[in-house]
């Protein structure tokens, strides 16, 4: 003779398998998210998923170009005083990722989830900076790029 709460828990049991069932086939229908990166200046943040990103696959010259002149790009203030902190997913570091300004690398490839780097670097004509604003890109890929992150950093002093 079946009990009250083995009925119960087994209606439960269905109900909840069929909610998991719903739920991953709505999960299949989306888009796959690319991986984040984030751009922290003092207590404001910006993140983006990538401007240009094929699941991981080698990006054309020409895409690349394209996307260095997307102009849906986030931006964030910095003060020159300040320092800039890049984050990274896990996955972007591990395929090794890089700082570029303005189109040219500003550090080296670094497997790290995180790098620091002085707000001023940014606004100084030494590294290729002009005007009040300029455009940071996270490139993801030591030699091949498969995927690239854009933010603008607009100058606050």
């Amino acid at each position: 003779m079946k009990t009250l709460q083995s009925v119960v828990r087994r209606r439960r049991a269905v109900a909840a398998a069929g909610a998991v069932s719903a739920g991953l086939l709505v999960l299949s229908a989306c888009d796959k998210p690319t991986p984040i990166s984030t751009i922290t200046v003092g207590t404001s943040s910006v993140n983006a998923q990538a401007t240009c990103y094929n699941d991981g696959k080698t990006l054309d010259t020409k895409t690349l170009a394209t996307c260095l002149k997307d102009s849906g790009i986030k931006s964030i203030k910095v003060d020159p005083d300040e320092t800039v902190r890049f984050g990274v997913d896990p996955e972007i570091a591990d395929k090794g990722w890089t700082i570029l300004m303005n189109g040219q690398p500003l550090t080296d490839s670094s497997t790290k989830t995180y790098r620091t780097i002085p707000g001023s670097v940014f606004f100084n004509a030494q590294y290729g900076a002009s005007g009040n604003s300029t455009l940071v890109s996270i490139k993801e890929g030591e030699k091949d790029v498969t995927g690239l992150w854009s933010f603008k950093l607009k100058k606050d002093a």
